[in-house]
């Protein structure tokens, strides 16, 4: 598994106001939208094109577009959502699918509760969105029930991550065949005793859909 920290200016300035509790939450869904098109275009070094041949005003030339099956950008329930419009202003023409996941907040592990996916994966790239890589167990089970649906490489974007969900990660996903990237803005110190990454943002999920 790769880990790639997304170091930018930019992503730290916008990491910065998402971080600081006084960011309301229009401006953190503004905010999340604009880190997560940065974040994309780190991800997506590794897309698939294929040769496309054009005619410009000029002369014809060779460009590219992006290869089939098209890439499948996968949010996962419900703050996954709120990244959505980001990356897809860099794929538009990729697929969506979803995948609902919720983290037992006693046990701390993830059960699926919804799936709006392609029935068959094979070959396809597919790009997993998910705020916070905290404990690790829902990113860990997404990208498991991805990789035996048949995706062949997955990259999953984060807009923080400690140091603990990495790990389990790596430890977890080893036995997987198909390559596994997680891009993500930072990584934070650790998390604590509720699993909540320090310093973070707090939940992000509350943050975007403004519940207290």
């Amino acid at each position: 598994m790769r880990v790639h920290v997304a170091d930018h200016p930019l992503i730290a300035h916008k990491l910065t106001y998402l971080r600081d509790r006084r960011t309301d939450t229009p401006t953190f869904r503004r905010l999340t939208d604009e880190l997560v098109t940065l974040l994309a275009y780190e991800a997506t070094r590794e897309v698939r094109v294929a040769p496309f041949d054009i005619q410009t005003p000029v002369a014809p030339t060779q460009g590219i577009h992006l290869a089939s099956p098209k890439p499948l950008v996968v949010p996962i329930l419900r703050a996954g959502l709120g990244m959505l419009d980001g990356m897809m202003r860099m794929l538009p023409t990729a697929e969506v699918g979803f995948l609902g996941m919720l983290r037992n907040e006693e046990t701390l592990e993830a059960h699926t509760y919804a799936n709006r996916l392609p029935d068959d994966l094979e070959a396809r790239q597919c790009y997993v969105l998910d705020p916070m890589l905290a404990t690790g167990g829902t990113l860990a089970a997404a990208i498991r029930y991805l990789a035996e649906r048949g995706a062949d490489d997955i990259t999953a974007i984060t807009l923080l991550s400690a140091p603990e969900g990495i790990e389990r990660l790596q430890s977890e996903l080893s036995d997987l065949s198909c390559p596994v990237t997680i891009v993500t803005g930072a990584i934070d110190e650790r998390l604590n005793e509720h699993g909540y990454i320090v310093p973070g943002l707090g939940d992000a999920g509350d943050r975007l859909y403004g519940v207290v």
